[in-house]
This record gives structure tokens, sequence and C-alpha cells, in this order.
């Protein structure tokens, strides 16, 4: 999947694309024709850059709900000609979600939706789960035979339904269809079952990798084998290092660490970070110095998990430096520095957006250290990656700094904060937005009658509605 393109932050387009609050408030007061077109095109080309951890779906689906939207633009996306051609899950994945909230809210032709797409699309596992949590037992039921059909009766087929029910997302379906009526099919779903279970015991008694009695040369091996076939080991092989090693073997993980092949030395720093030796922040500093471009991610890795007062130190001697290590340093002292690294923290804030841009990988840390050190004059550095960055995920973040750095939030961005995407930034708008704002009171309540949205948000909304009642 490619990057998405995001259009400016001040457009209606842009605002829906980051799914910020001010995006559903612009919508709701532009011409319906152009906030239809807006939110069709967010829909149908996700704009998210890493949907494991930042929502859409709940967002889009309440603003059809509030523009009556149709979903001819969703129904036209999903059975096009493409969706054969184009098999993969993001083209079709949060069309198929926005469908199945819209279902949970009584959207009777997103149901429909949802059913032919299963019975006939690409992607129909993504629709069968999103079913599976809405769909009625006769709806499921009559699904049985097309799925079903996907799958050939020679050994080939029966061992990719096997795996597909081993491996699904929502058992409910292929737990109906085992007690179906008609025996062709409750037949077939059973034996998938039972082969699936015998398959996964299989694997179980046939484990790859480590085994008792291995050397440490033997675990370095292990993780040089990862690497040649594109594979990164070095954090289970220090694992297994921790079980296997001795004192007497010390000198020989120092010498892998110094020099090593990617595998050992990625896997000696591990290990020796993990148990806070002695010599692994000068062997950090000489890895991303001389090292592969493999092991110095390694290398800086390992330095971030460190706890030691030592680590810290030395993240303060670092944190000026232009490279990965010295972006790692910042990262530690946000995370773990105290009220006298507030000056490198900031400078790391500020750096990071001048270089990189408002997403910037390493803002995250960044980010949640300048709100947990209340540094107050990063308001405005703080303001901007509010606005600007794409990631709904990094903005929450910005969001919570924020409410700790900036007295003018309340009133300003907690107030859209309570239509945001995701459910955590609404969770902090719902305990602190003023409600001197009749849209807010108003929000507040939406939120608490919505059988769709989250309960530590609807805890959070009740405490304001009324404090005196207890929390759930």
């Amino acid at each position: 999947m490619f990057d998405p393109v995001i259009a400016p932050s001040g457009t209606l387009l842009g605002l829906l694309q980051r799914g910020r609050g001010d995006g559903t408030l612009h919508a709701l007061t532009a011409p319906r024709a152009e906030a239809l077109a807006a939110l069709n095109h967010c829909v149908l080309r996700d704009p998210r850059r890493d949907w494991q951890v930042e929502n859409r779906s709940l967002y889009y689906a309440r603003l059809y709900l509030d523009l009556n939207g149709e979903l001819d633009a969703i129904e036209a996306h999903l059975f096009d000609p493409e969706d054969a051609l184009d098999t993969d899950e993001s083209r079709t994945g949060l069309a198929l979600a926005v469908l199945g909230h819209l279902a949970s809210y009584g959207r009777r032709d997103a149901l429909v939706l949802l059913r032919r797409y299963a019975a006939t699309g690409a992607n129909w596992a993504w629709a069968l789960d999103e079913l599976a949590l809405r769909d009625d037992d006769a709806g499921l039921r009559a699904l049985a035979a097309p799925v079903l059909a996907r799958f050939s009766t020679d050994a080939e087929g029966e061992a990719e339904l096997a795996a597909t029910v081993r491996d699904a997302f929502e058992p409910r379906p292929w737990r109906l269809w085992a007690e179906d009526p008609r025996a062709s099919i409750a037949t077939r779903v059973r034996a998938a079952h039972e082969a699936g279970c015998f398959d996964r015991w299989q694997r179980q008694m046939r484990p790859t990798g480590p085994r008792p009695g291995w050397s440490v040369h033997a675990v370095f091996e292990w993780a040089q084998q990862g690497i040649d076939r594109g594979a990164a080991l070095h954090v289970p092989a220090a694992r297994c290092l921790a079980a296997v090693a001795g004192p007497e073997d010390r000198s020989e993980i120092l010498r892998a660490a110094r020099q090593g092949t990617d595998g050992a030395r990625c896997t000696a720093l591990r290990y020796l970070a993990d148990g806070n030796d002695p010599d692994a922040l000068d062997l950090i500093e000489s890895a991303v110095s001389d090292g592969s471009a493999t092991v110095v991610e390694a290398a800086v890795d390992a330095f971030e998990r460190m706890r030691s007062v030592a680590a810290v130190d030395r993240a303060r001697g670092w944190a000026r430096r232009p490279d990965p290590l010295g972006a790692a340093a910042g990262r530690m002292l946000a995370c773990r520095g105290g009220a006298r690294d507030r000056d490198l923290v900031l400078a790391a804030l500020r750096e990071a957006v001048r270089g990189e841009g408002p997403d910037a990988p390493t803002l995250c840390a960044l980010v949640d250290g300048t709100g947990r050190l209340g540094i107050t004059c990063a308001a405005p550095v703080l303001r901007h990656v509010y606005r600007e960055t794409a990631s709904s995920h990094l903005r929450g973040r910005a969001a919570r700094a924020l409410a700790a750095t900036d007295p003018s939030f309340p009133a300003g961005f907690a107030v859209e904060c309570l239509w945001d995407c995701e459910e955590t930034t609404r969770e902090l708008a719902a305990r602190c937005a003023e409600t001197g704002d009749t849209r807010v009171v108003e929000q507040l309540r939406r939120l608490a009658a919505d059988p769709a949205e989250e309960a530590e948000v609807q805890t959070a909304v009740r405490s304001r509605i009324n404090p005196d009642l207890p929390a759930a």
C-alpha cells in the first residue's frame, strides 16, 4: 500500500482525512454534496498510514449518519471489477468497517451490502467478521453455501478451508455452520475445524529454533540465519542467550558485540543492554559509529530499552548528536529524564519537527515527554503538531501534552476533540473541555447515549454530566 496523499490541514478533506473533530464540525456546515464527496474520498482511499493504531471507521460512520449519506459510492467501490484484481485488504477494509458500524446503527442498506460482499467479494473474510458481530443467525446461515463454494473439494481446497477456519478472527459464523442442518455444510466445516486443530497441535510439536543445550555460538548462528533470509531474530535470540550463557561466555559475547556478524552483533548488544552490562553503553556507541544499518537500528533500540541511571546520564551527553543515537537519547530523556532535562527534550522536539516534519516517528516519545515534564513553552510546537500531523494517534498524544502544558486547551482544542476519531482523545476531551460552549454539552449527551461509544469515554462523560455518580 502506498502512503496516502493528505490534503492541507485547513481544507475540509484534510480535516476529515486526519480524523479531526473539526472535520465533522466543518462538514456539518458545508454544502451537503461537498461534505459527502470529501467523506467518500476518505472512505474509499484509506488515509491512515498505520491502520493498526489509528481509528477512522466509527468517525466516518457517524458522519454518514449525520449527513444521511447514501452508500452508492461505497457500493460502486466494493463491486468494481478492480476488486478481483486488487485483493489487498487495504483497498476495501475501511469501507467494510464503516458499513459494519452503520449496520450496528440500524442502517439496513449497510447490512445488505456487507452480506452481498461477503458472498461475492475478494475481501470476503473481513465482511464476514463485520457480520459476525452484527448479523442475526439466519443472515449468517445464508452465507454458508457461497463462502464454502470458494474452496474446492480436493485436498488442496480442504486444506485451505481448514487454515481459514483455524485462523478466523471471529469464529461465530463457523460455529453456526458446524451445526447447520444441511449435512453437506456441517460435515465439511466440522472436518475443517478438526483438521485445523490437528495442524496447530502438529506445529506445536515441531518447534523451530533454539533447543535446550544450545551453545552461545549456536544462538549467534541462528540469529544470522534469520538475517540471511530477511527475518530479524536478534530479539528472541537475546532471550535464548540469557538462558544458555554463563559467566564464562562473557568474553565471547563481548567479542561478538564488537566485531561479530550482524546477527551475532545485534543479539549480543541486546543481551548486554537488557542485563545492564557495564560495557553495554560503550559497545552501543561503537556499533552506531561503525555498524551496518541493521546493527545501528538494533543498537539504538537496545539503548532505548535500558533503565539504568548510567544510561540516562549517557543520554544527556548524547542528546545533541546529529545521528540516530542522538535522537534516541532525546527520546530516553523524554521518557525517563527529570526537570533538569527539559531544555534537551524541548530542543529535540523542535529539531524533530523542523527536520522531519509533524509526522516524524520520533515525535511520539518526545511529545509524551513534553507533557510529562510540563514544558509549557513547548505549547506552540505541540499545537503545530496537533494541527498538521496526519496521524490521529500522534495527534492524541499532542492533545494530552497540551492538556498538561497549555492553559487554553480546555476552551480550545479540547472542544473539537469531543468529535475526534480516537476514543482516547474523546475521553480526554470529555474530562476537560469547558462546558460553557453549548456544543460541548450537546456532544457530551450524545456520547453518553451512543451504544457504539467506548465505555471509558462514557465514564468520563458521566463524570462531567453528573459528578456525583459513581464511576462505572
